[in-house]
């Protein structure tokens, strides 16, 4: 693909492969963004918008975005803070996946259990800015000031979790999902650095200004597929007289609809519930008097 093929297309950056790859491609497909991306090519136009994807290690994206060369991309908060773009970028939206923490984890059975404990040992990690910040404001405050007493951060690219066991370090700092692959490794974690998940970013200062309608529209888009996954709309009957009730524990996003049904004593509630309370939900309404409660998905929405 040549360069005239993306002159005046907006640019957006995808992680290439990964754990966040795929949830990207679900994210592109709900907001309607249509592509065909051919084997090897890791640039590839967009047929229904005046746009192109380009598909970059998630640790380069917050380097693109922020000097400019692409106009959005989706990496992880993480990734913003190493890379140490954070200023020079705006996160827009996050995303709802891709969550985890940036851990300092141990042996379960070794000798240091603490992250003062830890200090002047050796640490191993992907993440060397945000690891070294850590343990040098901890050297500063127990008072290594020489080069030989103060932590010692080494990089790894993968496979960090296997440095203790393998007698390269005392400690790792690395993320963690679900920590089965810390626990498989015989390791646990004693401090926590930071929490992240996927976030929506643009450059500060964006290097084609006319492309910021298009941008706006993405992003709505991208923020009514987030909020259709993580929502749910909830429709009951309700007396009146515990209409009040109802509406504290089913507000809604902004206000719940209720209509009124030719019962004068009766409204029907239409409202949007998170996911993860709506069982609980249920239950409440239920105990209050609510009658033919009904849960819908939604595909897509604008919030």
């Amino acid at each position: 693909m040549n360069l005239e093929a993306l002159e005046g297309r907006l640019l957006f950056a995808i992680p290439k492969k990964g754990r966040l790859h795929e949830r990207c491609l679900e994210l592109l497909s709900g907001a309607d963004i249509q592509f065909r991306r051919h084997n090897r090519l890791d640039v590839c136009l967009v047929k229904n918008h005046p746009m192109a994807l380009v598909f970059l290690p998630a640790s380069d994206i917050p380097s693109f975005v922020g000097k400019g060369n692409v106009d959005l991309g989706i990496t992880g908060h993480d990734v913003i803070l190493e890379a140490q773009m954070e200023n020079h970028i705006e996160e827009v939206l996050r995303l709802d996946f891709g969550r985890c923490a940036l851990q300092v984890q141990v042996p379960e059975h070794g000798p240091y259990q603490t992250v003062e404990e830890l200090t002047g040992k050796r640490i191993v990690t992907s993440f060397e800015v945000l690891a070294g910040a850590f343990f040098g404001k901890l050297d500063e405050q127990s008072g290594r000031s020489k080069a030989d007493d103060k932590t010692k951060i080494e990089y790894v690219g993968g496979s960090v979790e296997a440095a203790c066991a393998l007698g390269l370090a005392d400690g790792i700092v690395d993320l963690v999902e679900s920590g089965d692959t810390m626990r498989a490794a015989g390791l646990h974690a004693i401090a926590t650095l930071l929490n992240s998940e996927a976030v929506l970013i643009k450059s500060r200062k964006p290097a084609k200004p006319d492309l910021l309608p298009l941008i706006t529209l993405l992003t709505s888009r991208i923020a009514g597929v987030v909020a259709a996954s993580k929502y749910l709309v909830c429709q009951y009957n309700i007396e009146r007289a515990h209409l009040q009730a109802a509406k504290v524990i089913t507000p809604g996003r902004r206000a719940p609809t209720v209509s009124p049904l030719e019962d004068n004593g009766w409204c029907a509630v239409s409202v949007m519930v998170e996911k993860k309370t709506i069982a609980l939900t249920m239950d409440e309404l239920g105990k209050l008097g609510a009658a033919d409660i009904m849960i819908f998905n939604i595909d897509n929405c604008r919030v």
